[in-house]
């Protein structure tokens, strides 16, 4: 296995959703013609895309918002389940890292808050994440 990285943000939205449907955070049911048309919008408007590629399959991705300066936000950090563990999640996380070496970083996880510990993040309790539900949120 040669898994190589790209900064593509134009990620072909089948193959950013079938990543999403693998990790949980899509599902068959739920999206529509009009989502899945437009699966890669968030990441053709962010900061940095960086993803990860076994060939020509998409086996992980991540995007940033960021200022360039002082704060960056990841999001949507994703390894396909057979990929996971093998250091993928956090070569991502290293090239976003990199491309904003002085920038704080926010990170907000359900379920991968141990990831995120192992490189670097911290609890910062003095935050707090409010949210307007929008469309297609839930």
């Amino acid at each position: 296995m040669n898994i190589t990285y790209k900064t593509l943000k134009d990620i072909p939205c089948e193959q950013l959703y079938r990543l999403f449907l693998a990790v949980g955070w899509a599902t068959k049911d739920s999206t529509t013609p009009e989502i899945l048309n437009n699966f890669n919008i968030g990441f053709i408007h962010s900061t940095f895309v960086f993803s990860a590629w076994d060939g020509e399959k998409l086996v992980g991705c991540v995007r940033v918002l960021s200022d360039l300066k002082f704060r960056s936000v990841i999001y949507d950090l994703a390894v396909l389940p057979d990929y996971q563990r093998m250091g993928i999640g956090t070569n991502l996380v290293q090239k976003c890292r990199n491309a904003c070496p002085d920038s704080g970083w926010l990170v907000q996880t359900e379920t991968a808050e141990e990831f995120y510990k192992k490189v670097g993040f911290s609890v910062y309790d003095k935050e707090t994440f409010l949210a307007i539900k929008g469309k297609y949120t839930s």
